[in-house]
């Protein structure tokens, strides 16, 4: 069955499959001696926002107020994830704390690196996009930071961290 980009926005299984070909690439990856491969599905997780970005956005308008929202949001509809928020303003750090990650459903003792890797690179890129695109606000750009726990580590939940910066126009 072929699947067209929009129609696999709006199917629920389309997850399970990049969760499973997540962990076989790992295992390439390590195989194969590629050292930089957090680096690699960040990279991938960026090129599914600028995808991902034609035929859905969780909003038009991307502020530090809202950030929450837009985030939630953005797990709701893509992984089907109620997920907790902690924005510290002064680090300027976000931490999103999720308890059933659809990329890290299963613990792997033969992978050292978590699914959700890919999940830092398409949240900080979908926001960044679309607040760029935002008419009459100050740009919030999300950069990847760090997986600081996983359930594909043997952790409980899945906890990703992404560093802000507002871009004062010139």
């Amino acid at each position: 069955m072929n699947f067209s980009r929009k129609e696999l926005v709006q199917t629920e299984a389309t997850m399970n499959q990049v969760r499973n070909a997540v962990f076989h690439l790992a295992r390439l990856m390590e195989k194969n001696g590629i050292e930089n491969s957090k680096e690699r599905l960040r990279k991938m997780g960026q090129n599914i926002a600028k995808t991902y970005i034609n035929y859905w956005k969780p909003t038009d308008v991307i502020t530090l107020a809202n950030l929450k929202d837009v985030i939630t949001t953005i797990y709701q509809k893509v992984l089907h994830s109620a997920v907790s928020i902690e924005i510290n303003e002064i680090e300027k750090v976000i931490k999103v704390r999720d308890y059933s990650c659809a990329l890290c459903k299963y613990h792997y003792e033969d992978v050292e690196i978590a699914g959700c890797e890919i999940l830092l690179g398409l949240v900080s890129e979908l926001i960044t996009l679309i607040s760029k695109e935002s008419q009459g606000s100050t740009p919030l750009l999300l950069n990847p930071y760090e997986v600081i726990e996983s359930r594909a580590y043997g952790n409980k939940s899945c906890v990703q961290a992404f560093k802000y910066k507002m871009k004062k126009e010139e």
